[in-house]
């Protein structure tokens, strides 16, 4: 990456099973790949990885990622052993949120918010130009705050998170609940007819199209669960700018966050301004993460 375009890229799927070390071995792979299309003297200083959980980025350490197998996992001493290169790791959506903040919509803003919707909902807040990492390296899970209390149960293992209301994997699992007690929804003939075995951003897309009733429904049911998480966040931290990312949003656009915005605004405590707050899809898309981690290793390593 330079100056926020992208040079090289080389993808793969995350590797599946218990071996720990899978991912990491994988990475070095990618890096190998990278460094044969730029070429041998490309100068490579170091390499970013984003990583789910709470992480430790001075350390390199990864505390808790269950889907990975890592549980204090150092993650940036195995890579840099395998790279032959220095490391760094951050959470993954804090990259994310770096890209965005650095060369996507966030440009220029001071204090920003950036909430990714996918198969789960990611926080991370820009304060003061800098990533908030807190004490744990933990802070920006603002998907896990509370909306209902007691309520649906999190992929986290608590109760009641706005991700457990908002996700596309909570939509998914409301409309399969509410098609048991007798609703009508085409998300499943559409799935069928895509050959998606989920409900995918591009099936939501498609029912909404379609003016089916209850995917509207329970995207709307969505969309004003994240605008009280937004209130909430915008009263707490007072940010310049929100930005929403993630698959969901870069499927739907301003379809998904404008209705968001209008009903988010509303529930500012402090309206006196409150046009002033932007709130906005990301501009960056599957790439926020890419241009913020090299973002972030430019500034640990060097340009």
């Amino acid at each position: 990456v330079r100056d926020g375009a992208i040079l090289a890229e080389a993808r793969c799927k995350t590797p599946t099973g218990k071996r720990s070390d899978a991912v990491p071995e994988r990475i070095a792979d990618l890096v190998d790949e990278l460094r044969r299309e730029l070429g041998e003297n490309a100068p490579l200083g170091g390499v970013c990885v984003g990583a789910p959980g709470a992480v430790d980025s001075d350390t390199g350490i990864v505390h808790h990622a269950p889907n990975l197998g890592w549980f204090d996992y150092p993650l940036a001493e195995v890579l840099s052993a395998l790279a032959k290169l220095p490391v760094v790791v951050e959470n993954d959506v804090t990259i994310g949120a770096i890209g965005e903040h650095e060369w996507g919509a966030g440009r220029g803003t001071r204090d920003m918010v950036a909430l990714f919707v996918g198969t789960g909902v990611g926080g991370a807040l820009i304060v003061n130009g800098a990533p908030l990492r807190g004490f744990r390296g933990a802070a920006g899970e603002i998907g896990h705050l509370v909306a209902v209390p007691g309520g649906r149960v999190c992929p986290c293992g608590r109760r009641g998170c706005f991700e457990a209301y908002t996700s596309r994997t909570a939509m998914r699992a409301i409309l399969e609940e509410r098609m048991a007690e007798g609703r009508r929804s085409a998300v499943r003939k559409i799935m069928k007819k895509k050959g998606k075995t989920r409900m995918s951003s591009s099936v939501i897309e498609a029912a909404l199209d379609r003016g089916d009733p209850l995917m509207t429904e329970v995207l709307a049911e969505a969309q004003s669960h994240l605008a009280t998480l937004v209130a909430n966040v915008v009263n707490t931290i007072d940010p310049e700018m929100v930005v929403f990312g993630g698959g969901l949003v870069a499927r739907l656009g301003a379809r998904f966050v404008d209705p968001i915005a209008r009903e988010a605004r509303a529930g500012f405590m402090s309206q006196e301004g409150a046009e002033r707050i932007r709130i906005v899809p990301a501009e960056l898309g599957d790439h926020a993460g890419t241009i913020g981690a090299a973002v972030v290793a430019g500034e640990r390593f060097g340009d």
